[in-house]
């Protein structure tokens, strides 16, 4: 593991050393503006903000889309290069997203292509140019060193290398074999132990001809600015090309050098003329010789030092990667920082003493604790009746803490010793969303500007779960209680008691076993055991009703005597079709809002209940709404009436427990029924 560690710090040191070649891998329009703070500002700002989700939520990490009505509409794409990993890319999108919002403040055209250690690309404009090959503006940076061999031999390589590439790279989509998407990484051996290293792509939407000529294009134009450095990068909006003499990507990682050229001779033909001097000249020569073998000598053992190194190095991560995969008992064993013994946690939280307490669960109790370093943390003693296996325990705690996102509460660790399974979250000092939002005393802590803010912030969460994390996650009980609000008021996802992985293809899953609060549920969940990410949307919407009236949807609502009673879903669409839906909106919220924002929340939140999961929007768009005010909302259907009492509902095998109230101490619940233990994986 030492020697792991020492690999991935030089590849690190290698990765950041590369990424100053790119210090302004931005490119702004110098000829076309718009106005700050105009309707295409906020457009540009709405499409750049959804990029990383889009990009990395694609199988070919390749998004192109546009937003607004012209003259106000902005295009846009992002790539990544292929096979790379869907958080590397988005975070590389994100990043290069944020640099062009700064770098260009008011320019209608600009890209960008951060080149390491992933490489992808951001570009946007008033006009579109899909599958427009554009050669220009042009970016071209080199590194400031210059070449030390022949610069006639490194010619010779250089180009060998590039013309290979280039023909590579622009042929790859015309091979129904091949999913490279004109994109190629390359090296060839300069000396017995320097290589030079390329890498090149083009945009996926124009042809092979026009990729093949912006590559080409692109070598031509370093050759005859700066052949003679020792690294560089052309950057156009259509074609990306980069080469130096170390590994600056992860693209790298598994690439084979070919041999290098032979070397020049090191001995000269003796002088002609002089044969007294031919004594000394024979001893010179042999001198010279010597030190020729020399050097030859020390040169070979450590190229065959280096190679051994590599080798072996090579070989424990292979074996280190592919054992992580197939046992999850060597994962665990690599994680001893997230598990916590019982002592530390016994003494956090004062032997879990009552006046610790914050509440139980139908799972087990919630403690407040704080470790020795000072941290205050949230302590879950799970109960026997949670009904899961050690190993099972182990490998699922592990397994998420890997999920990380300001609107995801944090598991920090567990802590697992003879009969005990203890879970150690973050401390949210703010207790749960329901404590504020439905109790008459605290409700006008929340104002419009907050609960805003939540709905938001829920948003995000959800899309993290369902598209920007490693797996896909339906939530599965999405509810007032199961979000937490910390010191800012910022809403935080709890409780994944009941949480489902999806596998890569998978869209829907069933289940015999039904398990929620049933205000939450949509109506093919609650009915037919059928679940997927339209069924959190579901429980979204609600959610966002519930946060405009500061009303529970398990309640009874009645418009008017000759109206049938109905639950808050019913209430609200009825005030929407009667054209009143502010009438809904919490009376302790006052007028203190803009009435065309609470009224695009509720519409959204319409569009999230409707009946039909396939007319439910995705998160990626509910987001869009949310944040925009230019874009037409679709009009809602009907949305998912179904019957006010479980006892109605269609047959199932069995219902959990966990639908049945959840008790509670004197304070509101940290998590007030299940646990992330209880994730269920389906593949």
């Amino acid at each position: 593991m030492k020697q792991m560690s020492l690999f991935s710090i030089l590849c690190f040191a290698f990765i950041s050393f590369g990424a100053s070649v790119l210090a302004q891998p931005q490119t702004c329009s110098n000829d076309r503006y718009f106005r700050p703070n105009s309707t295409y500002d906020s457009n540009r700002r709405l499409i750049l903000s959804s990029l990383p989700s889009n990009v990395s939520a694609q199988e070919g990490l390749f998004y192109n889309g546009s937003i607004g009505q012209e003259p106000n509409r902005v295009y846009a794409t992002g790539m990544c290069i292929p096979g790379s990993n869907s958080d590397d890319c988005f975070d590389c999108i994100k990043n290069a997203s944020d640099s062009l919002l700064q770098s260009c403040p008011n320019q209608t055209d600009a890209f960008s292509w951060p080149g390491a250690p992933t490489l992808c690309q951001v570009r946007y404009s008033n006009t579109s140019f899909s599958g427009s090959a554009d050669l220009d503006p042009r970016s071209l940076l080199t590194n400031t060193g210059d070449i030390n061999q022949n610069i006639t031999e490194f010619t010779t390589i250089w180009e060998g290398l590039m013309g290979r590439m280039i023909t590579s790279a622009s042929r790859a989509k015309s091979s129904p074999s091949s999913s490279s998407n004109y994109y190629k990484a390359d090296s060839a051996a300069l000396t017995p132990i320097q290589n030079i290293y390329a890498l090149m792509q083009c945009a996926p939407d124009i042809s092979s001809r026009d990729c093949q000529n912006c590559l080409r294009e692109s070598a031509i134009a370093y050759q005859l600015c700066c052949r003679q450095k020792q690294g560089g990068v052309v950057m156009r909006p259509s074609c990306f090309l980069r080469w130096d003499l170390y590994t600056y990507s992860r693209a790298f990682n598994n690439l084979t050098v070919d041999s290098p050229p032979p070397q020049p001779s090191v001995t000269a033909p003796l002088p002609a003329g002089n044969q007294a001097n031919t004594t000394d000249n024979e001893d010179s020569k042999g001198i010279s010789a010597g030190i020729v073998v020399a050097i030859a000598v020390a040169v070979f053992v450590t190229v065959l030092i280096l190679l051994v190194l590599g080798f072996v190095l090579f070989r424990r991560r292979k074996s280190y990667q592919r054992t992580e995969i197939e046992s999850e008992d060597s994962d665990i064993s690599t994680t001893h920082s997230l598990q916590y013994d019982f002592k530390t946690i016994e003494a956090a939280t004062n032997k879990f003493s009552t006046s610790n307490k914050l509440g139980e669960g139908g799972f087990g109790a919630v403690f407040k604790g704080k470790l020795s370093n000072g941290t205050e943390v949230a302590v879950k003693r799970l109960s026997e009746k949670s009904g899961q296996g050690t190993r099972e325990f182990r490998n699922e705690a592990v397994l998420v803490t890997k999920l990380q996102h300001r609107n995801l509460v944090r598991l920090l660790g567990f802590c697992l010793e003879r009969e005990e399974k203890i879970l150690i979250y973050e401390f949210v000092p703010n207790k749960s969303l329901d404590y504020f939002l439905f109790d008459p005393e605290k409700q006008s802590q929340l104002d419009w500007t907050r609960r805003y803010k939540i709905i938001g912030g829920i948003a995000r969460g959800i899309l993290y779960l369902h598209h920007d994390s490693r797996l896909t996650i339906i939530h599965r009980d999405l509810k007032a209680s199961n979000i937490l609000l910390d010191a800012n008021m910022n809403p935080k996802i709890a409780d994944f008691g009941l949480a489902t992985i999806f596998g890569m293809d998978q869209t829907q899953g069933n289940t015999n076993r039904i398990a929620g609060t049933y205000a939450y549920m949509s109506p093919e969940y609650a009915m037919h055991g059928q679940y997927s990410m339209k069924s959190d949307i579901y429980s979204f919407g609600v959610l966002v009703l519930e946060i405009i009236s500061g009303k529970k949807n398990s309640g009874v609502y009645q418009m008017d005597e000759t109206s049938t009673a109905g639950n808050l879903v019913s209430y609200a669409w009825r005030l929407w079709r009667t054209k009143s839906p502010l009438e809904m909106v919490d009376s302790t919220i006052g007028r203190n809002y803009q009435s065309n924002e609470v009224t695009r929340c509720i519409h959204i939140a319409l569009l999230c209940v409707q009946e039909n999961p396939e007319d439910r929007p995705m998160l990626s768009s509910i987001i869009l709404m949310l944040t925009s005010n230019t874009i037409t909302l679709p009009v809602p259907r009907l949305p998912g009436f179904f019957p006010r009492s479980k006892q109605e509902l269609a047959p199932v095998s069995e219902v959990s427990e966990s639908m049945a109230p959840v008790s509670q101490g004197s304070e509101s619940s940290q998590f007030t029924s299940k646990s992330f233990p209880h994730l269920v994986r389906k593949r």
